[in-house]
């Protein structure tokens, strides 16, 4: 029988997979944007897999909302009103 995969990984991990390098991971961490914890003797940090997703899904929804946004600030008011002159026409 297979062993569970692992709740926890490693900052260097971490880091290689998002082109981060390991301070900014441990900065992260200090900054309450992902969960770690310091383990063993001597210390290493192990991090949650799981906060690591949601940081991710929240940075994914910032931006999405900022093109959002941006897109709105694109169209012209004599588009979303149908009156005067069309910026950009279809």
């Amino acid at each position: 029988m297979s062993s569970p995969p692992s709740r926890y990984v490693d900052p260097d991990a971490v880091a290689s997979r998002f082109g981060m390098t390991r301070d900014e991971v441990l900065g992260l961490i200090g900054r309450g944007e992902i969960r770690g914890m310091e383990v063993g003797t001597p210390p290493r940090w192990v991090i949650d897999e799981e906060s690591v997703t949601t940081y991710v899904d929240d940075r994914i929804e910032i931006a999405r909302r900022a093109a959002l946004w941006n897109q709105s600030q694109e169209a012209s008011f004599p588009e979303l009103w149908g009156e005067g002159d069309v910026r950009h026409p279809d």
